[in-house]
């Protein structure tokens, strides 16, 4: 099924919802060391692949992270070449004073911000809706 393209109809029907739980970024020079069902998502850079999982699952592993946070899935079903939806929600929550991290899926996309701003978060991406 095509995602839906138009910013109007994305934003009314983004739908947040915040995962429960702690995650991280983390960046590992063997990916394979690593059981794959256990990541949520994986980028590959020169210095090593950056790979997003529970804190928990984290831990257990003894990787390093620096940043926690909480994660955010719009579940409306947006094109990868739907226009502007990145900056509508981006530039919202940054006038909220919030970072935030984006991973686009195929269906979604997922936004990480840090643990403390989840409930704003929810709150500046649902008004986005109104």
């Amino acid at each position: 099924m095509p995602g839906e393209t138009d910013l109007t109809v994305l934003l009314k029907n983004m739908k947040p919802v915040l995962h429960e739980g702690e995650f991280v970024f983390c960046s590992v020079t063997n990916i394979n060391e690593i059981d794959i069902n256990q990541v949520i998502g994986t980028f590959a850079e020169k210095e090593g692949t950056t790979i997003v999982l529970s804190r928990a699952n984290a831990d257990k592993l003894h990787l390093t992270y620096s940043f926690v946070c909480s994660w955010i899935t719009l579940t409306v079903n947006s094109s990868l070449e739907a226009i502007g939806l990145t900056a509508a929600f981006s530039t919202a929550l940054s006038k909220a004073g919030i970072s935030c991290n984006v991973i686009a899926g195929y269906y979604h996309d997922h936004i990480f911000v840090h643990r403390r701003d989840a409930g704003i978060a929810m709150k500046v991406l649902k008004s986005l809706a109104l």
